[in-house]
């Protein structure tokens, strides 16, 4: 895990030597395994496996407290961000925002901090007073070591009670005392004061803003994708790491077998390519730039025949049927000459939920933690830089409640095709005719709803969400259920009543607390999307091989803003994340798509999930025989289990809760075994982020 940190303070003298931070006292401390940007009196640390090209800084000639760090991929050139920072040294921080790629940016202009988080929340930003001023870093673990911070049960059972509801979540993380920066802002430290502030324009409620017209919408995506592409191409190349030694000759195991055994990916730049649209794009678009994606004489072979095509990973899971059509689409991609195809195979061994045992503490609790080994399977045969195209639902496609914001503009004729998809999705039944009204009036009442009243409802009815059980779910279920401010997680059904009544309270709280209010759809998209960036970053976590970098375009700034220009009467069209990336493919020259791009492929992932569940319960039911979710007061473990149970016989319960369940426990159980802290030197810090490795007792989440 790759981290920076630092902190300012009252004191002109925060520490001593100007390689270490110290107490006023005297008593230094330091993140272990750190190296040290700049010093006192506010210094900062880039601690973890960064690569020398990842750590830019840029400072202005004749003003030493006037510098710039730039921690990540970013394309921008040495100019670029001298120009930068003299923009943020008159206040223009989203100057710093604009540049492609993937990174985080920190500014020192005299006593004064300003560190930059990401529109998506891929990247967050953490701080917590400490010492008389304050500390921040890009994750909370550490800062929760630096102050020995308890667990906020309260923040668990809201993440788990309605994860896609920032209003209650506010700025709170598993730690208490440790907060997030939201996405599109910026923490400004001056002397230990700190100040949140917003670099992006929020768009009124009462007037949309001007629309670009789609083609030139279209044409801002393709760009900023390129571009995005291009930073990563360009940047320099990295082979992993000394290797084991190479076993030998091994039956039906090649060279790239073996090497992937040994959890080391290849030299240069690969991609995913499942045979959806988002990876496909990625795959394509790097290789058509210009550059060499691999290294020559690389692992895959000798020379440019080899090494210098792209690596294309196909995972073909053997215990799935029915993504035969997936397939198909990514081998025909995959015959372009510019890629090298491999189709890693995985089993039960890559199933949801296996080897539970494993893997590192993350920063915080997830749902993707129960499949981090099998992503970790198939990232292994990945390069040293692999693309993988997640976001790209979030960022391009329609959230359901952008259709009230339709109805807001008088739009209603945009409503006709996604409506009309609904009731096809319905099938022939008799309630598909009633499914165009039906959509049209949750629509219409979301849009006549307040901010302030759509959260109280919410709070209303959750104190008996587990009071329901939960059906299969169609398409307009999901549909209808996404059209309000706020709606319970799917991990909701199986918390106490006391537990979903302290997080109505956070609800009632936030309803009447002022804020600045964006209209329903918008508001709804932003924090999807917030969620899956946080949930994607600690994918990265769990998932890491060793020497390798994920990239993900499209949760950088500039995709990111460009997807927000496109109007919102061609995002809600049926197939509109297929349509915009074939528009974008076809401006960069790339016309020769296979048949079926760009339909949904979730077919399977429900019934492998399941199969996963059954194959792992006896693991899952010695996981919550005693559980600590149970002891701090937010589940029954009789009632878990009773439903891991009916999951397991078939039952059309909510697998994705269950997950996120089994994921919080199974977070809580490595932090508690966890031993020793991120911090070192004279009287630092001795004990866990759990002090003693305790969870609290059964109490009040209120307080």
């Amino acid at each position: 895990m790759r981290w920076l940190v630092g902190w300012s303070s009252v004191a002109a003298r925060f520490g001593t030597a100007g390689a270490v931070g110290a107490y006023d006292d005297g008593r230094t401390v330091q993140p272990v395994g750190s190296q040290l940007l700049w010093g006192d009196p506010d210094p900062l640390w880039a601690v973890g496996d960064w690569r020398p090209d990842e750590i830019r800084i840029s400072t202005i000639e004749g003003a030493p407290t006037a510098r710039l760090a730039v921690l990540g991929c970013c394309g921008a050139t040495d100019e670029q961000l001298r120009v930068g920072l003299l923009a943020a040294r008159g206040g223009a921080l989203r100057h710093l925002t604009s540049w492609p790629g993937g990174y985080t940016a920190v500014v020192q202009i005299g006593r004064r901090i300003s560190v930059i988080g990401d529109l998506a929340g891929a990247r967050p930003v953490f701080h917590t007073p400490w010492a008389g001023g304050t500390a921040y870093a890009t994750a909370a673990l550490p800062l929760a070591d630096l102050v020995e911070a308890q667990l906020d049960i309260g923040h668990l059972a809201t993440l788990l009670a309605c994860p896609e509801t920032p209003e209650a979540l506010r700025d709170g993380t598993p730690y208490e005392g440790v907060r997030r920066v939201p996405p599109g802002h910026a923490l400004i430290l001056r002397e230990g004061s700190r100040e949140i502030t917003g670099y992006e324009a929020v768009a009124s409620l009462a007037v949309a803003a001007p629309e670009l017209d789609p083609v030139s919408a279209v044409d801002g995506v393709r760009d900023a994708l390129v571009d995005a592409v291009r930073a990563r191409l360009t940047a320099p190349r990295h082979a992993p790491g000394t290797l084991p030694p190479d076993p030998g000759p091994v039956p039906g195991m090649g060279p790239a077998d073996r090497r992937a055994a040994r959890g080391a990916p290849v030299p240069g730049i690969g991609a995913d390519l499942s045979g959806g649209s988002a990876s496909g794009t990625l795959a394509l678009l790097a290789a058509g730039l210009p550059g060499l994606p691999g290294l020559p004489g690389s692992l895959l072979g000798p020379g440019a025949e080899a090494g210098e095509r792209l690596l294309a990973v196909t995972f073909n899971d053997l215990t799935a049927h029915g993504h035969e059509d997936e397939l198909e689409r990514a081998r025909i991609i995959a015959a372009d000459p510019r890629l090298h195809h491999v189709v890693v195979a995985g089993g039960e061994e890559a199933l949801p939920y296996a080897d539970l045992g494993g893997g590192p503490l993350t920063d915080e609790p997830a749902p993707f933690l129960v499949v981090a080994e099998r992503h970790r399977r198939r990232l292994a045969s990945g390069s040293a830089d692999h693309f993988v195209g997640g976001g790209a639902r979030q960022v391009l496609d329609a959230h359901p409640a952008r259709l009230a914001d339709l109805l807001m503009d008088r739009r209603r004729r945009h409503l006709l095709r996604p409506v009309a998809a609904l009731a096809k999705a319905e099938g022939s039944s008799g309630n598909s005719l009633f499914v165009p009204l039906t959509v049209y009036r949750a629509a219409r009442r979301l849009s006549r709803t307040s901010y302030r009243t759509g959260l109280e409802t919410a709070a209303d009815r959750l104190p008996v969400a587990n009071r329901h059980t939960p059906g299969p779910g169609t398409p307009l279920d999901a549909s209808l259920a996404a059209l309000a401010w706020s709606r319970p997680g799917p991990a909701a059904h199986w918390l106490t009543g006391e537990a979903l009544a302290d997080v109505s309270v956070r609800l009632q709280e936030a309803a009447v607390r002022p804020v600045s209010v964006q209209r329903p759809g918008e508001a709804r998209a932003r924090a999807a999307l917030a969620r899956y960036a946080a949930d994607h970053r600690i994918l990265e976590q769990a998932a890491e091989n060793r020497s390798q970098r994920l990239h993900a375009p499209f949760l950088d700034n500039q995709v990111v803003r460009a997807a927000r220009a496109l109007p919102e009467s061609l995002r809600v069209q049926p197939g509109a994340r297929g349509a915009i990336l074939r528009r974008v493919l076809a401006g960069a020259g790339v016309h020769d798509l296979p048949p079926g791009w760009g339909t949904p492929s979730h077919a399977t992932s429900q019934a492998t999930a399941r199969t996963g569940l059954r194959a792992a319960l006896p693991e899952l039911m010695a996981l919550f025989d005693a559980p600590l979710l149970a002891d701090a007061g937010l589940v029954e473990a009789r009632v878990v289990r009773k439903a891991l149970r009916a999951a397991a016989d078939g039952e059309p319960l909510p697998l994705d809760g269950l997950a996120h369940l089994a994921s919080t426990e199974l977070w809580l159980r490595r932090l508690v075994s966890r031993r020793g802290t991120c911090w070192t030197g004279t009287k630092a810090p001795r004990r866990r982020a759990v002090a003693h490795g305790v969870v609290p007792a059964r109490r009040s989440l209120r307080a």
